[in-house]
């Protein structure tokens, strides 16, 4: 069992920079894939970024490829997603996600089975 909680979430100026921040609790988190999915107003839940459990290669949505970064601190269960060049259009709550198995499985909600509450992240233009 994992049990997320996310925090970092704010109000920033397009062009600014954010950090979100996921920790966990529970034994198997540092053997989980781990995601960030977002929702904005009015959309579905949409998948952001991912990596597998010993931080390895990341995934990331085309439209925030090369402006975010995913990363993870299994030591602190912990992980974080870092967000650069924010755009208007990156506005929505930001959800943490953990898998049950260890490896990237895919950006589908239904592959990730422990989810955090959300925080909002708000892009002013």
């Amino acid at each position: 069992q994992v049990q997320l909680g996310e925090s970092g979430g704010a109000l920033v100026q397009a062009g600014g920079s954010l950090r979100l921040s996921c920790a966990a609790s529970g034994r198997t988190f540092s053997s989980a894939a781990i995601a960030w999915f977002r929702q904005a107003p009015g959309k579905e839940r949409e998948f952001v970024a991912a990596v597998g459990w010993s931080g390895g290669t990341p995934y990331y949505a085309d439209s925030v490829k090369g402006r975010f970064i995913i990363s993870r601190d299994n030591a602190k269960n912990t992980m974080y997603l870092q967000m650069n060049s924010l755009k208007p259009e990156d506005t929505a709550v930001y959800y943490c996600a953990a898998g049950r198995g260890p490896l990237f499985s895919g950006r589908g909600e239904h592959q990730y089975n422990y989810w955090g509450q959300g925080t909002q992240v708000t892009v002013s233009s």
